[in-house]
């Protein structure tokens, strides 16, 4: 019989039970269980592989059956204990370690970062003080998140989104008109490479910490685009990041940023007149069912005392230091929580 009601305490019991479900892909993860499922095993047979317990692999299998992550198929006239499981066309994309678009790193990353940042939240709440970060926020690690976890979302995710986003601005559609882009904390840098490939026109330039426009650069190269892109290390805060672009992209940058009026300032003053400036941020929804797939992610960042603006807001002061025809919509297909994407011209 289908259930039509749950009691009003269920979402809380979800949230309880969700942990368990997170630390089940976190330990398929780091065991290789989804490597080896690329094709079809019994737990047996994936327990004989890898040298696990043959029980607790076969009920880990059912958790990830049950979450999707898996897929199900039971062998001719046998039991269930002879089912055998293989990675779902998902998890074979994102999961799986020699995927194009394998994120498992950058996934695990985000646990523990939140998990390591829950661990402090009754402290932080009942006596305040200072969060204590994951990782230290300095060039070395910046490059080294860069490499790894916001490299692997850049290839996953970024790149196809930013592609989107474009389409809405006339002056890269052409393709071929020449253009001059600036990424402003582009990291890796596989943002402005995939822009690079879809215009022939375009030449840019990704800026960020020094040690993480070296990943950057390395990459460029890697694409066998440095005679179209290069590189400028410094400090979005305190450094010149040039002049005369006729595209800026800015991509979950502004929330690190100590004056955000100042730098949107900046940012106007190096586009040519007429230049267009895309900045995707995530922003705080007004009802809270919205608001609850943004506040877990960013609240981290907002006890550290970064910016975290409202809906609406980054448009506003968008407005307020000079730029004009502000365009502002939600998009779901940039990593983590929904963003809002802003076209602002000069």
């Amino acid at each position: 019989m289908p259930f039509t009601s749950q009691h009003a305490l269920q979402p809380y019991w979800d949230l309880a039970v969700a942990p368990v479900q997170a630390d089940g892909l976190a330990a398929a993860l780091e065991l290789g269980i989804l490597d080896v499922l690329v094709t079809p095993h019994t737990p047996a047979q994936l327990a004989e592989a890898l040298s696990l317990h043959v029980p607790h692999t076969a009920l880990l299998l059912e958790l990830l059956w049950s979450m999707q992550v898996l897929e199900r198929g039971v062998a001719p006239s046998a039991g269930d204990t002879a089912a055998s499981y293989r990675c779902t066309a998902t998890t074979l994309q994102y999961f799986c370690r020699n995927a194009a678009s394998f994120c498992g790193d950058a996934w695990l990353y985000r646990l523990h970062a939140l998990r390591h940042f829950a661990t402090q939240l009754t402290t932080l709440v009942r006596d305040g003080g200072k969060v204590k970060p994951y990782s230290t926020a300095n060039g070395i690690n910046w490059a080294a998140a860069a490499q790894q976890q916001i490299g692997q979302e850049q290839r996953a995710v970024t790149m196809r989104a930013a592609l989107s986003v474009m389409q809405r601005i006339a002056l890269f559609t052409d393709g071929s008109t020449p253009l001059r882009l600036l990424d402003v904390g582009g990291g890796p840098g596989w943002v402005a490479i995939a822009l690079a490939q879809a215009h022939t026109g375009l030449r840019g330039c990704v800026f960020d910490w020094p040690e993480t426009v070296a990943v950057a650069a390395a990459n460029i190269a890697h694409a066998q685009l440095s005679d179209r892109l290069d590189t400028l290390g410094g400090d979005l805060d305190s450094d010149d990041i040039g002049s005369g672009y006729d595209l800026i992209w800015c991509s979950s940058v502004l929330h690190f940023v100590p004056d955000l009026a100042g730098a949107l300032r900046k940012i106007h003053a190096a586009l040519k007149p007429g230049g267009v400036f895309v900045c995707v941020q995530a922003e705080i929804p007004p009802a809270p069912g919205d608001a609850a797939r943004v506040l877990p992610y960013y609240l981290p960042m907002r006890m550290l005392g970064r910016t975290v603006t409202r809906q609406g807001e980054l448009a506003q002061l968008l407005r307020d230091t000079g730029w004009r025809q502000v365009e502002q919509y939600s998009a779901s297909d940039f990593p983590m929580a929904p963003v809002q994407v802003l076209i602002a011209r000069s």
